[in-house]
């Protein structure tokens, strides 16, 4: 999560303690995480599809104390694939991945059938390489462009979050 700081951009989204939150493409869980310490009724569903990735999480869960993950080994590029149900979720966290999606579409389409009909989705991701860290600048996806994908899905995407240096945030919601 270089230039991020988790705790500061969950801290300005709004969340009930009871909410069930979605983490596609957790990866080590520093949004996991996060999410997971704001939710005093709630839980994270963590989804990755690299299953080394899932043991670090839950070894990190155990060692932090934190009980209210759920991970989950899914395909989130993919309907059905992140094994969430239909309509359970009140947020969808997305963060530094929508450039590593082949299928944008699929991608969309899940978080489409596991948000509840008032759920948002949380996105960050690169604007910029830096330094050598972050993807590489042809694999980028503007803001501008992030914004249309999810506009073209029925989205509203007008209310921004402050993630940091060299990346962008926004809340889409449904």
């Amino acid at each position: 999560m270089a230039f991020t700081q988790p705790e500061h951009v969950i801290e300005q989204i709004e969340m009930r303690p009871d909410m069930v939150v979605a983490d596609l493409g957790a990866g080590t869980g520093a949004y996991t995480i996060a999410a997971a310490r704001k939710l005093s009724g709630g839980k994270v569903l963590a989804v990755e599809v690299q299953k080394e990735l899932l043991e670090q999480l839950t070894a990190s869960m155990q060692t932090s104390g934190i009980t209210n993950v759920e991970t989950l080994w899914g395909n989130i590029e993919k309907v059905g694939g992140t094994k969430i149900e239909d309509d359970s979720v009140d947020l969808v966290i997305l963060s530094n991945i929508l450039f590593q999606v082949e299928d944008r579409e699929g991608l969309l389409d899940e978080v489409d059938r596991i948000l509840k009909s008032d759920g948002k989705v949380l996105l960050i991701d690169w604007s910029e390489s830096f330094g050598g860290l972050g993807p590489h600048q042809s694999q980028l996806i503007l803001e501008d462009t992030a914004r249309e994908l999810f506009e073209s899905h029925g989205f509203s995407t007008d209310e921004e979050v402050t993630v940091g240096e060299h990346h962008y945030g926004f809340i889409a919601h449904k």
